[in-house]
C-alpha cells in the first residue's frame, strides 16, 4: 500500500484507515496494516495526550506506521486495523474519563457487544493519576478491564503515572516506557539490515509555518498582542491591562470580566482575587463545574524569545500552519485555522506555552537545533531514563521555564517555521466555579460566575521569582476585558436529595470555592420550596463546613456570606486556623475535636461529605481523621463501635454510594 493510499484513509478519523486486503475486496475482513500502532488519548490538561505524542514518536523510531488521536475521533470497529492499539488516558473527578474520551467509552459499554467485538485487538494501556484520589487512575483501570471482556489481548501490563510521585510524571513513565520498546523490538523484530532510528536523528516535524506572502507586516494590535490600556491608579489600582481575547476558541463562551478584586491584605504573604466573569447567554451550571481560562504570554516574555531565536524579521508576518508528509496528525491546536492575520509573534503569545517547566521530549527535540557539541550533549542527557533525577533537578525542582531554558542553551536556534512542532501549545487552566442558586444571575439576566483564584508567584529554591501563567494574566486583568472560556462539568456531581440531606463540606484555603457554589445552590432550594410551601419547614438536613486557613484576619473568605447562609438553611461553619496560635492546627484536627458531630451527619444521618482543595497531604489526613470518627464517634449498635477495619469499609461504601466525593487540585 502505498503512502497515498494512507494517507487517503487518514482523512477523517482513525477509522478510516484501510488496509490492503480491505481496498482489494477481501471477504474474510480486513486484516491489520503491516507494523502499525494507533495510539489514542483521553486528556484533561495536556498530560495525557503528552504522554501519547511521546510513545508515537517512540513508535516511528521503531518505523511502525503510527497515528495518534483523541480516543473520541475513534471508532471501536477500527481498532483491528492496526497491529497494536496504545491506550493513554487521564482520571478525573470521581473516577471519570477526560471529555474527550466519554463517548468512546460509552461506545464500549453498549449491551449489544459480544464477548468477541474486539478479538483480534492487540492492547497495552498507561494511565494517568493521582493517588490522592480514592479512586486513583479508575479511567485507565475500567477501560482495561473492558477491553479484555470485549475480547481484545493484552500485549504489554498497564502502566499507571502518580501525579504524588517525587519525581511525578515521568517518575513512572520512564521506566515502564523504556521496558516497553524493549517488548516492542522483541515482539516486533526490524527486517535484517533495519535499524532503530536513532535518538540523535530528527523526526521530521508534522507541522510546519509559511508565510503567506510577502507583505508588510501585520500591526501588533490586530494580532492580539499588546492591547494594553493603562487605567488610572484610583479606578483600578494594579489593573492596568485592557485585553479583549478575539482567538477562536472552540466550545467556548465570550466572557465580560466584571470583578477582579483582591480579597487578602496587601501585606499578607499570598494574593487572593474574587474574580466575576459574566456572558450575555442563559448558561446553565451546576455545583462544581469548572471555568477553564487559555491564557497569553506577555508580549515581553515573546519579545525576548524572538530576540533569542532571531525571528525579529519575521515575527509580525502574515503565516500558514501546513501539514508535512503523508501521513496526516490532527492539528496542533484546534481553531488555530480560524484565527484571522495570524503571525509568529500572534502565535507565540495566544497559542504556545514558552514559560512552562519542559517535558523531557523538548530537550530531544531542541537538541537537534545546536551545533555546540558541549550543549548537544548535556542536552541529550536530559532525556536518558537513567538521568531522570538530573531531569527533576534541572526543571521541576527549580521550576526552570522554556524561556530559561533557551537562554542558558543559548546556541539552540529552532528555524521559526519549526516553532509550532517545537514549542508545546498553551492549556487552559480550570478554575472551579464559587457562585450558585441566586448567584448565578445578574440583575439584567446575564449569567454570572465567580471564581476565588490564588495568584501564583513564590522564589525558588535558585532564588528565582515563580509566577503561574494564568494567574499572571489574570492577576492585571482590568474590568472590561473580555476572555473566551470554556464551561466545563466538574466531578462533584452533588444531586438535589444529597443537597438537601444531612452535608459535610470541608475546604481549606480557595477549595472553599465549589462549596460556597454548594451553599448557595442549597439557599435556592430552600427558598424555591418555602415559596410553594408557605408556613411549611423546608425538608432539609443540616450543614457543616469546615473551613481552613493560616489566619482568621487575612484569609477567611466569605466570613460575612457564611453568616448569611445560616439564617437561610441549617449552618454550622468549624474552623482551623494554623497559624493563630502557638500549635498549629489544620482541619483534620478538627475533624478529631468534633468526632460525634461527624459520625451523626455522616452515619447516622446518611450524610455525604465532599473535599476540596489541595491534592497534597490535605486529602488523605482528612480521610484518616474521619476513618477516626466513625471509631471514636458512636456506634452502628450500642455499645458496639467499629472496629479500624469496618470503620474503612464503611467510608469505602460511602464512596461507592457517591457519598465521599473529593476535588483536589
Amino acid at each position: 500500500m502505498t503512502s497515498a493510499d494512507f494517507l487517503e484513509g487518514q482523512s477523517k478519523d482513525c477509522s478510516d484507515t484501510p488496509t490492503s486486503e480491505h481496498r482489494m475486496g477481501d471477504t474474510a475482513g480486513p486484516r491489520p496494516l503491516e507494523r502499525s500502532v494507533l495510539i489514542l488519548y483521553g486528556s484533561e490538561t495536556g498530560n495525557a495526550q503528552e504522554v501519547a505524542e511521546e510513545l508515537g514518536a517512540l513508535t516511528e523510531r521503531l518505523h511502525f506506521v503510527t497515528h495518534v488521536s483523541e480516543l473520541n475521533l475513534c471508532k471501536p470497529e477500527s481498532l483491528s486495523l492496526y497491529t497494536f492499539v496504545i491506550f493513554v488516558t487521564s482520571t478525573t473527578g470521581q473516577g471519570d474519563f477526560p471529555a474527550n474520551a466519554r463517548s468512546f467509552w460509552k461506545s464500549l459499554l453498549l449491551k449489544k457487544l459480544p464477548a468477541t467485538f474486539l478479538n483480534g485487538v492487540n492492547f497495552t494501556c498507561f494511565g494517568l493519576g493521582d493517588s490522592s484520589y480514592p479512586k486513583f487512575n479508575w479511567a485507565i483501570r475500567k477501560l482495561y478491564k473492558r477491553l479484555l471482556q470485549l475480547g481484545a489481548n493484552e500485549i504489554y501490563p498497564t502502566g499507571e503515572a502518580d501525579q504524588q510521585h517525587p519525581e511525578e510524571l515521568e517518575g513512572t513513565f520512564l521506566p515502564w516506557m523504556t521496558d516497553f520498546r524493549k517488548h516492542l523490538l522483541g515482539r516486533h523484530p526490524l527486517p535484517a539490515g533495519q535499524h532503530p532510528i536513532p535518538e540523535d536523528v530528527q523526526l521530521p516535524p508534522k507541522w510546519k509555518l509559511h508565510l503567506v506572502k510577502e507583505s508588510d507586516p501585520v500591526p501588533t494590535l490586530q494580532a492580539g498582542v499588546a492591547n494594553e490600556y493603562q487605567a488610572s491608579a484610583d479606578e483600578h489600582p494594579g489593573l492596568h491591562h485592557l485585553d479583549h481575547d478575539s482567538r477562536p476558541i472552540p466550545h467556548s463562551l465570550s466572557a465580560t470580566l466584571t470583578e477582579n478584586r483582591r480579597v487578602t491584605p496587601r501585606k499578607h504573604w499570598q494574593d487572593v482575587r474574587h474574580i466575576t466573569l459574566t456572558v450575555p447567554d442563559t448558561v446553565s451550571y451546576v455545583p462544581g463545574d469548572m471555568i477553564a481560562i487559555t491564557p497569553k504570554s506577555s508580549p515581553v516574555d515573546v519579545q525576548t524569545l524572538i530576540d533569542l531565536m532571531g525571528w525579529n524579521n519575521q515575527a509580525d508576518q502574515q503565516v500558514s500552519l501546513v501539514p508535512t508528509g503523508n501521513i496526516p496528525s490532527p492539528p496542533p491546536i484546534l481553531g488555530l485555522d480560524s484565527y484571522p492575520n495570524l503571525t509568529l509573534r500572534a502565535l507565540l503569545t495566544d497559542y504556545l506555552d514558552i514559560k512552562g517547566i519542559p517535558r523531557r521530549s523538548f530537550f530531544a527535540t531542541i537538541a537537534h537545533y545546536t551545533n555546540d557539541e558541549m550543549h548537544k550533549e548535556r542536552l541529550l542527557e536530559f532525556t536518558n531514563p537513567q538521568y531522570i533525577d538530573e531531569l527533576w533537578d534541572y526543571t521541576t525542582r527549580p521550576r526552570r521555564s522554556i524561556l530559561e531554558v533557551l537562554h542558558e542553551f543559548d546556541t539552540v536556534k529552532i528555524p521559526w517555521q519549526h516553532a509550532i512542532s517545537v514549542l508545546p501549545a498553551m492549556r487552559a487552566r480550570q478554575f472551579s466555579i464559587a457562585s450558585g442558586g441566586t448567584r448565578k444571575q445578574t440583575a439584567d439576566g446575564n449569567t454570572r460566575f465567580e471564581l476565588l483564584i490564588a495568584i501564583v508567584k513564590y522564589q525558588t529554591v535558585i532564588k528565582r521569582i515563580r509566577e503561574g501563567v494564568c494567574t499572571k494574566y489574570l492577576s492585571v486583568l482590568r474590568p472590561g476585558s473580555t476572555l473566551q472560556v470554556q464551561l466545563q462539568p466538574g466531578g462533584l456531581k452533588s444531586s438535589v436529595q444529597q443537597l438537601t440531606a444531612a452535608t459535610v463540606l470541608i475546604g481549606p484555603g480557595t477549595g472553599v470555592a465549589p462549596l460556597r457554589s454548594m451553599l448557595w445552590e442549597k439557599a435556592a432550594l430552600v427558598q424555591a420550596y418555602r415559596e410553594q410551601n408557605p408556613g411549611v419547614s423546608p425538608p432539609i438536613g443540616p450543614t457543616v463546613l469546615l473551613y481552613g486557613g493560616r489566619n482568621r484576619e487575612s484569609d477567611f473568605f466569605f466570613e460575612e456570606e457564611w453568616t448569611e447562609l445560616s439564617k437561610l438553611i441549617p449552618l454550622q461553619v468549624l474552623t482551623a486556623f494554623s497559624r493563630d496560635q502557638q500549635r498549629k492546627v489544620y482541619v483534620q484536627d478538627t475533624v478529631r475535636e468534633n468526632f460525634s458531630l461527624f459520625f451523626r451527619l455522616l452515619h447516622d444521618m446518611q450524610g455525604s461529605v465532599y473535599i476540596c482543595g489541595s491534592s497534597g497531604r490535605m486529602p488523605q489526613a482528612v480521610r484518616e481523621a474521619l476513618i477516626e470518627a466513625f471509631q471514636h464517634g458512636g456506634a452502628p449498635l450500642p455499645g458496639q463501635p467499629f472496629t479500624r477495619s469496618q470503620a474503612e469499609g464503611y467510608l469505602a461504601g460511602m464512596e461507592q454510594s457517591g457519598r465521599y466525593k473529593q476535588e483536589t487540585w
